[in-house]
């Protein structure tokens, strides 16, 4: 079983920035991709972010590409999400995943385990 913790969540302003963390528990961490998924009030669950087992690939949604950088350190067990120029429209519950073998980046369908989502919230 694969447990993935976020952390780094709170209110910011816009223009803001913050830095999210997702630590993974398990040895197997650097084989797999892992990505960043949101969601809004009221809406559905969105891709943000993936990045390869590697790190050397990674995959962005348009909306958050030149403000948002997705890393991991597989020496830690974890994958980053730095979030620059935060806009209210920004504002969600934000989900780490681990992404299965086979399968598109882009969708939660292809994510095998989640974690409990962090809250973030970007004042105008």
């Amino acid at each position: 079983q694969v447990q993935l913790v976020e952390s780094g969540g709170g209110l910011v302003q816009a223009g803001g920035s913050l830095r999210l963390s997702c630590a993974a528990s398990g040895r197997t961490f650097s084989l797999y991709a892992m990505g960043w998924f949101r969601q809004a009030p009221g809406k559905e669950r969105g891709f943000v972010a993936a990045i390869s087992g590697t790190g050397g690939s990674t995959y962005y949604a348009d909306s958050v590409k030149g403000r948002f950088t997705i890393s991991r350190d597989n020496t830690k067990n974890t994958v980053y999400l730095q979030m620059n120029s935060l806009k209210p429209e920004d504002t969600a519950v934000y989900f780490c995943a681990r992404k299965g073998y086979t399968g598109s980046y882009y969708t939660d369908r292809s994510y095998d385990y989640w974690g409990q989502g962090t809250q973030v919230t970007v004042s105008s």
